[in-house]
């Protein structure tokens, strides 16, 4: 009988709602045998996850999804299987999580000079546990009535090029997949599809990223094939996952995108004990 992975799942410390324990509970119910939790620049979620999970018999992988930029661009990298105790990457997480605070505060700056005055940084944080977002400012805008929706919050306000858009940690992919290396994981690029930065997988895959995500939520099977072509051009793994995040997604939930066990098997060569 096969067994099936979802590589890619959120929980509320980064801008999911749901807890590690919630995420334990719709896995199982979803037949799966693995997940990873991959919150975005936070690890603090791996550890309640893999206490929910002992009594299920679910194997819990480390993850991340990586915040970093090139040109102006967002890149997400995923990492898999790195010492999330102590390692150079959990160091640099210090950093990034200020500089995702100072972010916050300054995009909350922007909001003021175009009349948008009663948000508080005190109100978004409180939207997370640990890793506050652009998500969580957008709730706080249509909370407060200033958008109909959290994509008209993005469109309107603080999406890319929008007046109160600030850069977040500047982190080059390559950096990226070098923290996740040194730290015993195995690098993955996170949705190229949505990404559209193909010309970027040749020389990352040159700087060690060991993987492909290319089963994800709602794509065509031409795209699937397309990204599962280049994995086995560059010879590395094509991962996947349903890159949940709770009632934040509505197209998406745990399991919507899973894999074979095996793809789990052949992404473990990569870890290393540091």
């Amino acid at each position: 009988m096969t067994k099936w992975a979802d590589l890619h799942i959120h929980t509320h410390y980064s801008d999911s709602t749901s807890s590690p324990e919630e995420v334990v509970e719709e896995a199982v119910a979803a037949g799966l045998s693995c997940i990873a939790i991959t919150d975005h620049d936070v690890v603090d979620a791996i550890d309640p996850a893999k206490a929910a999970a002992q009594a299920h018999g679910l194997e819990i992988i480390s993850g991340i999804e990586l915040s970093s930029e090139l040109n102006g661009k967002d890149i997400h990298i995923l990492g898999y299987g790195f010492n999330y105790k102590n390692s150079p990457l959990v160091d640099k997480l210090q950093d990034i999580q200020q500089a995702r605070l100072d972010r916050m505060a300054k995009m909350i700056e922007k909001l003021k000079t175009l009349g948008i005055n009663n948000i508080t940084m005190e109100e978004v944080c409180a939207k997370t546990k640990n890793a506050v977002g652009r998500p969580h400012l957008a709730i706080a805008l249509k909370e407060k009535g200033w958008v109909s929706s959290i994509k008209a919050a993005f469109d309107k306000y603080i999406g890319e090029g929008a007046p109160a858009y600030f850069t977040k940690y500047h982190q080059t992919p390559f950096e990226a997949v070098q923290l996740i290396t040194d730290s015993g994981g195995v690098a993955v690029m996170a949705h190229p599809m949505a990404t559209m930065k193909d010309e970027l997988i040749a020389p990352l895959v040159k700087a060690g990223m060991g993987g492909l995500e290319v089963y994800y939520p709602n794509c065509s099977e031409t795209v699937v094939k397309f990204y599962k072509n280049l994995a086995k051009k560059y010879n590395i793994v094509a991962t996947g996952g349903s890159d949940a995040h709770g009632k934040a997604k509505v197209y998406t939930h745990i399991g919507k995108a899973q894999i074979p066990y095996e793809i789990v098997e052949e992404l473990k060569k990569g870890f290393r004990q540091i």
